[in-house]
């Protein structure tokens, strides 16, 4: 009798390795998931943006600003960051108005980018923790999805100038 002391703790333990292992699992899948629906959610506010930016060029800037959207909306995703870097520094060389509908539209989208950025990040750098842990490699519990990757450009956010009242 005392020998199925043992046994049950062996299966108690067991069980709770077991639960770990599934709990882990799952969480390495829900971070996973996250991390790819915040780089949809990312993907569509750059082509917000970089939409808001070529009808802001067409009707007030000039051809430069118009061509680094348009470069932005057509860039294939290795060229992404390059080409989004290069319109947020077309969108920084301009004298935005908010007062203007078109500026304003580009104001907003460049501020609704960074949140977004700044979420996909923290997701991001949440799911590539979760499966860097040396159990979730060993059960190798994320094989079925690529790495998550981080998306590096500059600070969207537009500043407006001191000078120009706010609507």
């Amino acid at each position: 009798m005392p020998h199925m002391w043992w046994v049950v703790a062996a299966i108690v333990v067991l069980g709770l390795v077991a639960a770990y292992l599934v709990w882990t699992a799952g969480r390495v899948e829900r971070l996973q998931g996250r991390a790819e629906l915040a780089a949809r959610a990312l993907d569509a506010h750059l082509l917000r943006r970089a939409a808001a930016a070529a009808v802001l060029a067409e009707r007030r800037f000039g051809v430069e600003l118009y061509a680094a959207a348009r470069i932005a909306l057509d860039a294939g995703p290795d060229e992404r960051e390059a080409a989004e870097n290069d319109l947020t520094r077309q969108l920084r060389g301009v004298q935005l108005d908010p007062g203007d509908a078109d500026c304003a539209a580009v104001i907003a989208a460049s501020r609704r980018l960074a949140l977004s950025r700044q979420v996909h990040t923290d997701l991001v750098r949440d799911a590539r923790s979760a499966r860097s842990r040396p159990l979730v490699r060993l059960f190798r519990m994320g094989r079925g999805r690529e790495w998550p990757r981080y998306f590096d450009i500059d600070d969207p956010t537009l500043t407006v100038p001191a000078d120009v009242p706010a609507t």
